[in-house]
């Protein structure tokens, strides 16, 4: 893909591969998304690229050098040991008047991704807001191959922890995600809350929101902290989790219309890692 200007583009081909970095896989997006540094607007493009780097399974994007704020980018070297965007070309210094976020920012080499660039999102503050079309994203951009989809039910859903039913409904909501095990969402009044702790966590995710409520078992046993958790206002495509309590299916004994349900092998297996 060569880079036309906007009022010539041909269209790209979908999903394309190029061997030059490990067979990063990239794709064209009509979304228009920004990004904000404070109350500076950084990016603001309605041509941006995903692009999924090797060993990663959510994408980046990149934009086009013209949707981007070039002049608070500065060449810098490239870090010691970036863990990531192994094929990076060029890092750039993303330096504001209250200070400067090091390798922020970078480029791909090879003809398709010529003259774009990409920033930082994984487990760094560099850039404070992203919004596609007028709605903030969490964590990295949303992938087009993946859904989420949150449904009414009228199992009968029971949740176990140490022996003890914590969760019982017959009117659960059940939200599948893909790749990730299906998760129970409880009406509170179903929950045994007066045997969990409120910890203060929280968490995001790109595809429900902001989840600012979070508990830990207060009985006895081995259970991971921050065993449950809720959205007060999630996004509007999952709206109907709003206010519901979810547990780790990984930690718990799930009970559905008389079965027990095995408990899945996940990314989330790791009590550590990130948003449910």
């Amino acid at each position: 893909m060569t880079t036309p200007d906007e009022g010539a583009r041909s269209v790209p081909v979908v999903g394309r591969r190029y061997d030059t970095i490990e067979s990063v896989v990239w794709e064209p997006s009509e979304r228009w998304v920004r990004a904000m540094k404070g109350e500076v607007k950084v990016v603001d493009s309605r041509r941006p690229v995903l692009v999924w780097e090797p060993g990663r399974p959510v994408p980046l994007y990149a934009f086009p050098a013209d949707d981007v704020r070039m002049d608070l980018l500065r060449a810098t070297a490239r870090p010691a040991n970036p863990r990531r965007h192994a094929g990076a070309t060029l890092f750039y210094d993303l330096v504001l008047a209250d200070g400067t976020v090091p390798a922020a920012a970078w480029t791909y080499p090879g003809e398709e991704l010529a003259d774009h660039v990409s920033f930082e999102w994984f487990g760094r503050d560099v850039l404070d807001h992203w919004y596609e079309e007028d709605e903030e994203i969490f964590v990295h951009p949303r992938d087009p191959h993946k859904r989420v989809d949150a449904l009414p039910s009228s199992r009968h859903v029971q949740v176990e922890i140490e022996g003890t039913v914590v969760a019982d409904t017959r009117t659960p909501v059940l939200l599948f995600e893909t790749d990730l095990p299906v998760r129970y969402y409880f009406p509170r009044e179903d929950v045994r809350l007066d045997l969990f702790t409120p910890t203060g966590s929280h968490t995001r995710c790109p595809y429900k929101g902001v989840a600012t409520d979070y508990w830990s078992w207060a009985g006895s046993g081995d259970v991971r902290p921050d065993i449950a958790w809720s959205y007060p206002d999630p996004l509007p495509s999952v709206g109907i989790i709003k206010d519901r309590v979810a547990f780790y299916n990984e930690s718990v004994d799930i009970v559905v219309d008389g079965e027990r349900q095995q408990r899945p092998v996940s990314f989330f297996s790791t009590p550590s890692r990130g948003t449910p």
